[in-house]
């Protein structure tokens, strides 16, 4: 017996080879429902979307572009894909507890420590869906060497600092600076 309906599997099988390279991006190889449901949302014909950037802001994860003169009124995401959204939050947030993907969840940490734990898993969405958007684009599988940072932060070039501008950077990072050193902790 089947684990998917031997139907839906049936339905499915024109587009095997789409499914297939679905299932390479990372959360879509566990349960062959959730490429099939990706499949059916988005199409596997991507000339719909000229860019990445059209599939996700169709499907809804990108913020909404609410502005009037100067003023932003609003940066939440948009209310599009309504039944794609959800599915790729529930996948991003598996990924981010795995390390099996040390791309996805590099990302993560550092979006949400700037953003909030929403606008990372949202940015974590974006990043599957364009991933999506490549391999159906070009029909090659999902390659993590692209979203891997060869360095943390590159500095172009060396700063020289005095030593009180160095003392009021850290004071304006939040850092306490005494003349006389730290006692020793008594036992």
């Amino acid at each position: 017996m089947c684990s998917v309906g031997c139907s839906t599997l049936q339905i499915v099988e024109p587009f095997s080879a789409c499914l297939a390279l679905i299932r390479t991006v990372p959360g879509m190889n566990k349960n062959p429902m959730t490429a099939i449901t990706i499949l059916s949302e988005i199409g596997s014909d991507m000339s719909v979307f000229p860019t990445a950037k059209k599939l996700v802001s169709w499907a809804g994860c990108c913020p909404r572009n609410d502005k009037s003169a100067k003023h932003v009124k609003s940066t939440r995401i948009s209310r599009a894909g309504s039944y794609l959204k959800p599915l790729l939050v529930q996948v991003a947030n598996a990924l981010i507890n795995s390390n099996a993907h040390p791309e996805i969840r590099e990302r993560y940490r550092r979006i949400k420590a700037r953003r909030g734990h929403k606008k990372a898993i949202i940015a974590v969405c974006k990043m599957l869906l364009t991933a999506i958007w490549n391999i159906l684009s070009t029909g090659e599988v999902y390659n993590p060497s692209g979203y891997i940072l060869q360095s943390p932060r590159p500095t172009p070039e060396t700063k020289v600092l005095t030593q009180k501008q160095a003392l009021e950077l850290l004071r304006i990072r939040g850092y306490i600076i005494k003349d006389d050193p730290p006692q020793p902790a008594s036992a």
